[in-house]
């Protein structure tokens, strides 16, 4: 009984408590306790059972390494939903915008549907499987209320999406540009909108592939933590393109999804808005790091 008084004392002053015991007498303050652990070998079946976790080989020291990997979890989970959450809103972005403005829809219900297949079932898996930070427990303890959109993470969503979406838009409307046209013109040949909505197509997918690296570490670079340690990320994004070239590339392939091969400056340009949420996002790393550092 006293144990369970001295585990909801310090509970009651905010404190995030851990008991360990092996025995039937310790059963009631494993369960009054944030994280009962029980020991695995010595323990008891009643112990075992009030118990959040369990020891298997009795070592305390074990405790540690299930704490990083639990971090490293968390993160990694956060790091898809995150990602996933900044491509769907840079979708809607380019959609809406381009509606409100008056402008033709830059992307197709074939391209959409495409689009989310490479971004939810690639990438998002890839930044699931990241290695583990090895700085990770260097960090402190996440408060128990603390939002998933904790430490500008819901402020990274909207800006990211709103980017992609811009970006997107831009292609669309270099696309008409580069055949002499205006979005907002009376008459616009059939192929030209297709040509447009190609750019507007390849572009957000460029720009989702490279941007997922960035979600990798929040502070860190994607060159500090080393491009290649994710390599199913890297094989997403390399399977991501080529995909996007197989279907750009095949006449069957292109007239079901309404596209039109690029020309080699629309390939450029392509590439080069792709690049852009990457590079501001590696450069706005560089300026938190600048921070923490002078904090």
């Amino acid at each position: 009984q006293h144990k369970v008084e001295i585990v909801r004392a310090l509970k009651s002053n905010g404190n995030i408590v851990s008991m360990t015991g092996d025995g039937v007498n310790d059963a009631p303050s494993l369960t009054a306790a944030d994280i009962g652990v029980a020991m695995g070998i010595t323990g008891t079946d009643a112990a075992k059972s009030a118990a959040d976790m369990i020891l298997t080989d009795d070592n305390f020291a074990t405790i540690i390494s299930a704490v990083e990997q639990g971090r490293n979890i968390y993160n990694n989970i956060k790091k898809s939903v995150l990602f996933l959450l900044t491509s769907n809103l840079g979708e809607v972005v380019a959609m809406f915008v381009s509606i409100l403005i008056g402008l033709p829809a830059p992307l197709i219900a074939t391209q959409l549907l495409w689009i989310n297949l490479l971004t939810d079932s690639l990438p998002a898996v890839a930044l699931g499987m990241d290695p583990g930070d090895p700085d990770i427990m260097q960090e402190k303890p996440r408060p128990p209320q603390e939002s998933f959109f904790a430490h500008g993470a819901g402020l990274r969503i909207l800006l990211g999406g709103l980017l992609i979406g811009l970006l997107t838009i831009l292609a669309f409307w270099l696309g008409f540009h580069e055949h002499g046209y205006s979005p907002r013109d009376a008459a616009i040949p059939a192929n030209v909108l297709d040509y447009a909505r190609s750019m507007a197509f390849m572009t957000i997918i460029a720009s989702q592939l490279f941007y997922s690296l960035a979600f990798r570490n929040r502070l860190k670079s994607i060159f500090q933590i080393g491009i290649l340690k994710n390599r199913y990320l890297v094989g997403a994004i390399v399977l991501g393109l080529s995909l996007q070239l197989i279907v750009i590339g095949t006449p069957a392939m292109r007239h079901a999804f309404k596209l039109q091969m690029l020309a080699a400056d629309g390939w450029l340009t392509v590439m080069l808005l792709g690049l852009v949420p990457l590079v501001l996002n590696e450069l706005f790393k560089i300026v938190l790091r600048l921070k923490k550092k002078a904090g």
